[in-house]
């Protein structure tokens, strides 16, 4: 289950956009989104890219993925290695996928882009929210499944039992023709 809601531009400088909550099922791979607009060409000389982790709103942020004219992965230990650069800075995109989503996952991820000469660097967050929300609907839905295919067999059922019991109107089973 994914869902991503309006991404927010920054206003000053650049603009950098990245949908603003994420869901992402456990186990599986989620891709970060995270584009800006320049009025300059990317040079990598100058270029810079910094994605953050924070576990919570007053806990400090963890530098985990950087770019200083190549990318460089920060190894943090909550990670490991499920952490791959998908963008392409020359196309304004500087998205990463997070492979294998883990509860310990959810949190806020910041994305922060320096395009010089753009004098101000540009920032967007996304929130991680539940992997476990994802499980409790699935098995809801399970069991939604599950009621419904047992009610259509009653219904089959109470069906052939009235067919079986048919009468002919006076209260005598109707045999057919006589």
């Amino acid at each position: 289950l994914l869902s991503m809601l309006a991404a927010v531009p920054t206003g000053l400088g650049m603009e950098v956009m990245a949908p603003t909550i994420i869901n992402a099922l456990n186990g599986t791979s989620v891709k970060l989104t995270c584009t800006f607009n320049s009025c300059y060409k990317v040079e990598n000389k100058q270029f810079s890219l910094n994605w953050t982790y924070q576990a919570c709103k007053n806990c400090s942020e963890e530098l985990f993925l950087q770019f200083r004219m190549k990318i460089m992965n920060k190894q943090l230990d909550r990670f490991g290695n499920r952490v791959e650069f998908t963008g392409n800075p020359t196309k304004y995109d500087v998205s990463f996928t997070l492979n294998n989503v883990q509860l310990e996952d959810e949190g806020t991820y910041n994305c922060y882009v320096l395009n010089p000469p753009d004098r101000q660097p540009g920032h967007a967050s996304t929130t991680s929210v539940g992997g476990f929300l994802a499980v409790v609907i699935l098995v809801l839905m399970v069991v939604k499944c599950v009621r419904r295919k047992k009610q259509q067999r009653l219904n089959t059922d109470d069906q052939k039992t009235e067919e079986e019991g048919k009468t002919d109107g006076e209260g005598n089973p109707d045999e057919g023709t006589k």
